[in-house]
Protein backbone atom coordinates (compact mmCIF):
# COMPACT_ATOMS: atom_id res chain seq x y z
CA UNK A 1 0.00 0.00 0.00
CA UNK A 2 1.16 3.49 -1.04
CA UNK A 3 2.35 4.85 2.85
CA UNK A 4 1.20 8.73 1.75
CA UNK A 5 -2.75 7.37 1.78
CA UNK A 6 -2.54 3.51 2.85
CA UNK A 7 -5.54 2.50 0.94
CA UNK A 8 -4.64 2.21 -2.89
CA UNK A 9 -4.85 -1.64 -2.89
CA UNK A 10 -7.70 -1.52 -1.01
CA UNK A 11 -11.02 -2.47 -3.00
CA UNK A 12 -14.77 -1.36 -1.92
CA UNK A 13 -16.96 -3.83 -1.28
CA UNK A 14 -13.94 -6.71 -1.22
CA UNK A 15 -11.68 -5.14 1.65
CA UNK A 16 -13.37 -1.84 2.71
CA UNK A 17 -17.08 -0.46 2.79
CA UNK A 18 -15.68 3.00 1.70
CA UNK A 19 -12.75 4.87 0.51
CA UNK A 20 -11.55 8.74 1.21
CA UNK A 21 -12.85 10.97 -1.04
CA UNK A 22 -16.56 8.98 -2.17
CA UNK A 23 -19.92 10.11 -1.91
CA UNK A 24 -21.61 9.04 1.13
CA UNK A 25 -24.42 7.89 -0.46
CA UNK A 26 -21.86 4.97 -2.00
CA UNK A 27 -20.71 3.82 0.57
CA UNK A 28 -21.47 -0.50 1.21
CA UNK A 29 -23.64 -1.64 3.84
CA UNK A 30 -24.13 -2.23 6.34
CA UNK A 31 -21.21 -1.00 8.05
CA UNK A 32 -20.24 1.81 10.73
CA UNK A 33 -20.76 5.89 9.87
CA UNK A 34 -19.19 8.19 12.22
CA UNK A 35 -20.45 11.84 11.72
CA UNK A 36 -17.27 13.85 12.51
CA UNK A 37 -18.95 16.60 13.37
CA UNK A 38 -20.88 15.23 15.77
CA UNK A 39 -17.79 13.17 16.85
CA UNK A 40 -15.37 16.03 17.60
CA UNK A 41 -18.52 18.64 18.97
CA UNK A 42 -18.73 15.73 21.64
CA UNK A 43 -14.79 14.72 22.32
CA UNK A 44 -14.57 18.98 22.93
CA UNK A 45 -17.50 19.17 25.21
CA UNK A 46 -16.03 16.57 27.33
CA UNK A 47 -12.76 18.04 27.36
CA UNK A 48 -13.68 21.17 28.38
CA UNK A 49 -15.68 20.22 31.41
CA UNK A 50 -12.85 18.03 32.82
CA UNK A 51 -10.72 20.67 32.19
CA UNK A 52 -13.07 23.20 34.26
CA UNK A 53 -13.90 20.75 37.03
CA UNK A 54 -9.71 19.72 37.24
CA UNK A 55 -10.28 16.11 36.67
CA UNK A 56 -8.26 13.93 33.85
CA UNK A 57 -10.12 11.78 31.63
CA UNK A 58 -8.97 8.43 30.82
CA UNK A 59 -11.45 7.35 28.15
CA UNK A 60 -12.74 3.91 27.67
CA UNK A 61 -11.02 2.16 24.91
CA UNK A 62 -13.50 -0.79 25.18
CA UNK A 63 -16.08 0.82 23.36
CA UNK A 64 -14.43 2.27 20.47
CA UNK A 65 -11.88 -0.43 20.07
CA UNK A 66 -9.92 2.48 17.76
CA UNK A 67 -6.48 3.89 18.45
CA UNK A 68 -7.58 6.25 15.75
CA UNK A 69 -10.77 7.72 17.95
CA UNK A 70 -8.58 7.38 21.09
CA UNK A 71 -5.75 9.63 19.37
CA UNK A 72 -8.69 12.31 18.38
CA UNK A 73 -9.95 12.51 22.10
CA UNK A 74 -6.19 12.95 23.32
CA UNK A 75 -5.83 15.71 20.34
CA UNK A 76 -9.06 17.45 20.64
CA UNK A 77 -10.60 16.51 24.73
CA UNK A 78 -7.09 16.42 26.25
CA UNK A 79 -7.36 12.92 26.91
CA UNK A 80 -4.75 11.62 29.45
CA UNK A 81 -4.79 7.72 27.98
CA UNK A 82 -6.81 4.75 27.66
CA UNK A 83 -9.13 2.28 29.88
CA UNK A 84 -9.11 -1.14 28.40
CA UNK A 85 -10.62 -4.51 29.95
CA UNK A 86 -8.47 -6.83 28.09
CA UNK A 87 -4.85 -7.14 28.13
CA UNK A 88 -5.08 -8.11 24.44
CA UNK A 89 -6.60 -4.77 24.03
CA UNK A 90 -4.44 -2.50 25.71
CA UNK A 91 -1.53 -4.57 23.71
CA UNK A 92 -3.26 -2.90 20.60
CA UNK A 93 -3.56 0.61 22.20
CA UNK A 94 0.50 0.31 23.60
CA UNK A 95 1.24 -0.69 19.59
CA UNK A 96 -0.52 2.28 18.45
CA UNK A 97 1.34 4.59 20.50
CA UNK A 98 -1.24 5.44 23.79
CA UNK A 99 1.08 6.40 26.78
CA UNK A 100 -1.17 6.04 29.63
CA UNK A 101 -3.22 2.59 30.12
CA UNK A 102 -5.33 1.10 32.36
CA UNK A 103 -6.88 -2.22 32.44
CA UNK A 104 -9.79 -1.74 34.39
CA UNK A 105 -10.06 -5.21 35.45
CA UNK A 106 -7.91 -8.20 36.79
CA UNK A 107 -5.66 -9.83 35.44
CA UNK A 108 -5.45 -13.50 37.23
CA UNK A 109 -4.05 -15.89 34.50
CA UNK A 110 -0.12 -16.75 34.26
CA UNK A 111 0.15 -15.92 30.68
CA UNK A 112 -1.71 -12.94 30.49
CA UNK A 113 -0.19 -11.84 33.79
CA UNK A 114 3.50 -12.54 31.66
CA UNK A 115 1.97 -10.06 28.77
CA UNK A 116 0.73 -6.97 30.92
CA UNK A 117 3.97 -6.94 32.31
CA UNK A 118 5.67 -6.76 28.99
CA UNK A 119 3.53 -3.52 28.20
CA UNK A 120 5.92 -1.28 30.15
CA UNK A 121 8.58 -1.69 27.19
CA UNK A 122 6.24 -0.27 24.55
CA UNK A 123 6.98 2.99 26.68
CA UNK A 124 3.62 3.30 27.97
CA UNK A 125 2.56 3.96 31.91
CA UNK A 126 0.82 0.45 33.05
CA UNK A 127 -2.05 0.01 35.35
CA UNK A 128 -4.10 -2.85 36.54
CA UNK A 129 -6.65 -3.57 38.96
CA UNK A 130 -6.46 -5.65 41.85
CA UNK A 131 -8.74 -7.03 44.58
CA UNK A 132 -6.98 -10.18 46.19
CA UNK A 133 -4.40 -10.31 47.42
CA UNK A 134 -2.73 -13.31 45.86
CA UNK A 135 -2.89 -11.56 42.72
CA UNK A 136 -0.11 -9.03 44.01
CA UNK A 137 3.12 -11.70 44.16
CA UNK A 138 1.89 -13.17 40.97
CA UNK A 139 2.18 -9.89 38.98
CA UNK A 140 5.08 -8.63 41.15
CA UNK A 141 6.81 -11.91 40.01
CA UNK A 142 6.11 -11.28 36.49
CA UNK A 143 6.97 -6.78 35.88
CA UNK A 144 10.05 -8.68 38.03
CA UNK A 145 11.19 -11.18 35.27
CA UNK A 146 10.37 -8.25 32.52
CA UNK A 147 12.54 -5.44 34.36
CA UNK A 148 9.35 -3.07 34.82
CA UNK A 149 7.07 -1.59 36.78
CA UNK A 150 3.14 -2.26 36.60
CA UNK A 151 1.48 0.42 38.54
CA UNK A 152 -2.20 -0.72 40.56
CA UNK A 153 -5.29 0.74 41.42
CA UNK A 154 -7.23 -1.11 43.80
CA UNK A 155 -10.54 -1.57 42.95
CA UNK A 156 -13.66 -1.31 45.11
CA UNK A 157 -17.13 -2.95 44.30
CA UNK A 158 -19.10 0.64 44.81
CA UNK A 159 -22.66 -1.07 44.09
CA UNK A 160 -21.99 -3.10 40.29
CA UNK A 161 -21.68 -6.34 42.10
CA UNK A 162 -18.78 -7.61 40.19
CA UNK A 163 -15.48 -7.33 40.92
CA UNK A 164 -13.77 -5.62 43.95
CA UNK A 165 -13.63 -5.40 47.67
CA UNK A 166 -16.06 -4.34 49.68
CA UNK A 167 -14.65 -2.68 52.93
CA UNK A 168 -11.68 -0.39 53.89
CA UNK A 169 -9.84 -2.60 55.36
CA UNK A 170 -9.23 -4.98 52.57
CA UNK A 171 -8.29 -1.61 50.57
CA UNK A 172 -5.51 -0.82 53.08
CA UNK A 173 -4.36 -4.84 53.30
CA UNK A 174 -4.06 -5.01 49.40
CA UNK A 175 -2.36 -1.72 48.89
CA UNK A 176 -0.10 -2.28 51.73
CA UNK A 177 1.01 -5.77 49.99
CA UNK A 178 1.25 -3.74 46.33
CA UNK A 179 3.50 -0.68 48.50
CA UNK A 180 5.68 -3.52 49.49
CA UNK A 181 6.22 -5.83 46.43
CA UNK A 182 8.92 -5.58 43.96
CA UNK A 183 8.05 -4.02 41.12
CA UNK A 184 5.12 -2.51 41.95
CA UNK A 185 3.58 0.54 42.43
CA UNK A 186 0.25 1.52 44.69
CA UNK A 187 -1.60 3.93 42.34
CA UNK A 188 -4.88 4.51 43.34
CA UNK A 189 -8.59 3.16 43.34
CA UNK A 190 -10.60 2.35 41.16
CA UNK A 191 -14.37 3.22 41.67
CA UNK A 192 -16.73 2.66 38.62
CA UNK A 193 -20.39 2.64 39.66
CA UNK A 194 -21.21 0.47 36.50
CA UNK A 195 -24.66 -0.82 37.78
CA UNK A 196 -26.43 2.40 37.28
CA UNK A 197 -25.10 4.13 34.49
CA UNK A 198 -28.34 3.26 32.97
CA UNK A 199 -31.06 4.28 35.12
CA UNK A 200 -33.49 6.54 33.48
CA UNK A 201 -33.81 9.00 36.80
CA UNK A 202 -30.99 11.49 37.50
CA UNK A 203 -31.80 11.61 41.15
CA UNK A 204 -31.93 7.88 40.72
CA UNK A 205 -28.34 7.54 39.85
CA UNK A 206 -27.46 10.27 42.11
CA UNK A 207 -28.63 8.49 45.01
CA UNK A 208 -26.40 5.48 43.88
CA UNK A 209 -23.24 7.26 43.71
CA UNK A 210 -23.99 8.86 46.71
CA UNK A 211 -23.76 5.47 48.40
CA UNK A 212 -20.13 4.91 46.43
CA UNK A 213 -18.76 8.44 46.85
CA UNK A 214 -19.55 7.80 50.78
CA UNK A 215 -17.29 4.33 50.46
CA UNK A 216 -14.56 5.89 48.12
CA UNK A 217 -14.16 8.78 50.75
CA UNK A 218 -13.79 6.64 53.59
CA UNK A 219 -11.13 4.07 51.71
CA UNK A 220 -8.90 7.26 50.69
CA UNK A 221 -9.10 8.12 54.36
CA UNK A 222 -8.16 4.64 55.94
CA UNK A 223 -5.30 5.22 53.17
CA UNK A 224 -3.74 8.49 54.16
CA UNK A 225 -3.96 6.87 57.77
CA UNK A 226 -1.28 4.24 56.42
CA UNK A 227 0.59 6.91 54.47
CA UNK A 228 -0.63 5.24 51.38
CA UNK A 229 -2.23 8.18 49.79
CA UNK A 230 -3.45 7.63 46.01
CA UNK A 231 -2.69 9.57 43.37
CA UNK A 232 -5.19 9.06 41.55
CA UNK A 233 -9.00 8.22 42.32
CA UNK A 234 -10.58 6.35 39.50
CA UNK A 235 -14.17 6.01 38.40
CA UNK A 236 -17.25 7.57 36.24
CA UNK A 237 -18.81 7.09 33.10
CA UNK A 238 -21.74 8.86 30.79
CA UNK A 239 -24.42 8.45 33.16
CA UNK A 240 -22.48 9.87 36.24
CA UNK A 241 -19.51 11.78 35.51
CA UNK A 242 -20.92 15.08 36.93
CA UNK A 243 -21.56 12.93 40.30
CA UNK A 244 -17.72 11.97 40.38
CA UNK A 245 -16.06 14.90 39.19
CA UNK A 246 -17.79 17.35 42.06
CA UNK A 247 -17.71 14.51 44.68
CA UNK A 248 -14.24 15.86 46.04
CA UNK A 249 -12.73 12.75 46.02
CA UNK A 250 -12.11 11.64 42.58
CA UNK A 251 -9.79 13.24 39.85
CA UNK A 252 -10.19 10.73 37.06
CA UNK A 253 -13.09 10.08 34.57
CA UNK A 254 -13.04 6.95 32.44
CA UNK A 255 -16.49 8.16 30.23
CA UNK A 256 -16.84 6.29 26.55
CA UNK A 257 -20.06 6.28 25.49
CA UNK A 258 -20.38 9.90 25.33
CA UNK A 259 -18.60 10.32 22.17
CA UNK A 260 -20.65 8.08 20.49
CA UNK A 261 -23.84 8.03 21.91
CA UNK A 262 -26.03 4.52 21.36
CA UNK A 263 -29.71 4.60 22.09
CA UNK A 264 -29.64 2.76 25.67
CA UNK A 265 -28.12 5.78 27.15
CA UNK A 266 -29.75 8.23 24.83
CA UNK A 267 -32.66 7.69 26.53
CA UNK A 268 -31.46 8.34 30.15
CA UNK A 269 -32.27 11.92 31.94
CA UNK A 270 -30.48 14.64 33.18
CA UNK A 271 -30.87 16.63 35.70
CA UNK A 272 -33.80 18.80 34.09
CA UNK A 273 -35.72 15.31 33.34
CA UNK A 274 -34.25 15.85 29.03
CA UNK A 275 -33.03 12.70 27.07
CA UNK A 276 -29.38 13.10 27.21
CA UNK A 277 -29.10 12.39 23.17
CA UNK A 278 -31.61 15.78 22.55
CA UNK A 279 -29.22 18.28 24.21
CA UNK A 280 -26.32 16.69 26.19
CA UNK A 281 -24.75 14.55 23.39
CA UNK A 282 -25.11 14.38 19.92
CA UNK A 283 -26.03 10.67 17.85
CA UNK A 284 -22.32 10.22 16.11
CA UNK A 285 -22.13 6.28 15.43
CA UNK A 286 -24.49 4.78 13.02
CA UNK A 287 -25.13 1.35 11.50
CA UNK A 288 -25.62 2.68 7.84
CA UNK A 289 -28.11 -0.13 6.23
CA UNK A 290 -30.18 -0.25 3.14
CA UNK A 291 -33.38 -1.43 2.16
CA UNK A 292 -33.29 -4.74 0.24
CA UNK A 293 -36.61 -6.19 -0.14
CA UNK A 294 -40.03 -4.80 -0.38
CA UNK A 295 -42.41 -7.77 -1.18
CA UNK A 296 -44.50 -6.80 1.92
CA UNK A 297 -46.54 -3.82 1.14
CA UNK A 298 -45.98 -2.63 5.12
CA UNK A 299 -42.51 -3.90 5.90
CA UNK A 300 -39.34 -2.63 4.02
CA UNK A 301 -35.95 -5.60 5.15
CA UNK A 302 -33.04 -4.31 5.11
CA UNK A 303 -29.28 -5.60 5.47
CA UNK A 304 -28.88 -4.92 8.90
CA UNK A 305 -29.85 -8.00 11.10
CA UNK A 306 -28.08 -9.44 14.16
CA UNK A 307 -24.72 -9.95 12.85
CA UNK A 308 -24.13 -6.48 12.10
CA UNK A 309 -25.21 -5.22 15.66
CA UNK A 310 -25.70 -6.07 19.61
CA UNK A 311 -29.10 -6.17 20.78
CA UNK A 312 -28.43 -6.82 24.21
CA UNK A 313 -29.45 -3.54 24.90
CA UNK A 314 -32.61 -3.15 22.73
CA UNK A 315 -33.43 -2.91 18.81
CA UNK A 316 -31.52 0.17 17.22
CA UNK A 317 -33.79 3.44 16.42
CA UNK A 318 -34.04 4.26 12.66
CA UNK A 319 -32.13 8.23 12.88
CA UNK A 320 -34.55 11.41 11.76
CA UNK A 321 -37.48 9.42 11.02
CA UNK A 322 -40.50 9.10 13.21
CA UNK A 323 -42.52 7.11 9.97
CA UNK A 324 -40.50 4.29 10.29
CA UNK A 325 -39.58 1.58 12.96
CA UNK A 326 -36.55 -1.15 12.97
CA UNK A 327 -39.44 -3.85 14.95
CA UNK A 328 -37.01 -7.22 14.39
CA UNK A 329 -33.97 -8.75 13.20
CA UNK A 330 -32.66 -12.01 12.49
CA UNK A 331 -29.24 -13.21 11.20
CA UNK A 332 -28.52 -10.90 7.81
CA UNK A 333 -32.27 -9.25 7.89
CA UNK A 334 -33.87 -6.37 9.73
CA UNK A 335 -37.39 -5.88 9.67
CA UNK A 336 -38.43 -2.24 9.41
CA UNK A 337 -42.42 -1.87 10.36
CA UNK A 338 -43.24 0.65 6.82
CA UNK A 339 -47.06 1.18 7.35
CA UNK A 340 -47.56 3.73 4.58
CA UNK A 341 -44.60 2.25 2.49
CA UNK A 342 -42.55 5.33 2.22
CA UNK A 343 -39.39 3.48 1.68
CA UNK A 344 -37.93 2.05 -1.50
CA UNK A 345 -35.14 -0.78 -1.93
CA UNK A 346 -32.15 0.55 -2.30
CA UNK A 347 -32.73 3.76 0.34
CA UNK A 348 -29.93 3.72 2.92
CA UNK A 349 -30.66 4.32 6.39
CA UNK A 350 -28.59 5.40 9.75
CA UNK A 351 -29.35 3.29 12.23
CA UNK A 352 -28.52 4.44 16.47
CA UNK A 353 -27.72 0.64 17.56
CA UNK A 354 -28.67 -0.43 21.47
CA UNK A 355 -25.21 -0.37 22.50
CA UNK A 356 -22.32 1.04 21.28
CA UNK A 357 -19.26 -1.24 22.62
CA UNK A 358 -20.22 -4.85 21.08
CA UNK A 359 -21.51 -3.71 17.63
CA UNK A 360 -18.17 -1.94 17.27
CA UNK A 361 -16.93 -5.01 18.00
CA UNK A 362 -18.33 -6.86 14.85
CA UNK A 363 -17.30 -4.52 12.34
CA UNK A 364 -13.47 -3.86 10.93
CA UNK A 365 -13.93 -0.15 9.71
CA UNK A 366 -15.33 2.89 10.91
CA UNK A 367 -16.27 5.38 7.96
CA UNK A 368 -15.92 9.15 8.90
CA UNK A 369 -18.08 11.28 7.04
CA UNK A 370 -18.34 15.07 6.64
CA UNK A 371 -20.52 16.76 4.44
CA UNK A 372 -22.17 14.33 2.52
CA UNK A 373 -18.36 13.07 1.73
CA UNK A 374 -16.29 10.20 3.16
CA UNK A 375 -13.45 12.11 4.74
CA UNK A 376 -11.50 9.11 6.49
CA UNK A 377 -11.48 5.23 7.00
CA UNK A 378 -10.59 3.96 10.05
CA UNK A 379 -10.07 0.26 11.29
CA UNK A 380 -11.54 -0.78 14.52
CA UNK A 381 -8.26 -1.36 15.78
CA UNK A 382 -8.90 -3.74 18.83
CA UNK A 383 -12.34 -5.42 17.50
CA UNK A 384 -12.44 -9.06 18.44
CA UNK A 385 -9.64 -8.55 21.45
CA UNK A 386 -11.31 -10.51 24.12
CA UNK A 387 -8.53 -12.31 25.77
Amino acid sequence: MNAQTGFEKLEVGYDIPALPGMDEADIQTPCLVLDLDALERNIKKMGDYAKAHGMRHRVHGKMHKSVDVAKLQERLGGAVGVCCQKVSEAEVFARGGIKDILVSNQVRDKAKIDRLARLPKFGCRTIVCVDDLANVADLSEAAAKHGTTLEVFIEIDCGAGRCGVTTSEAVVEIAKAVDAARNLKFSGIQAYQGAMQHIDSYEARKDKLDIAIAMVKDAVEALKKEGLEPELVSGGGTGSYYFESNSGVYNELQCGSYAFMDADYGRILDKDGKRIDQGEWENAFFILTQVMSHAKADKAICDAGLKAQSVDSGLPFIYGRNDVEYIKCSDEHGVIADPKGVLRVGEKLKLVPGHCDPTANVHDWYVGVRGGKVETVWPVSARGKAY
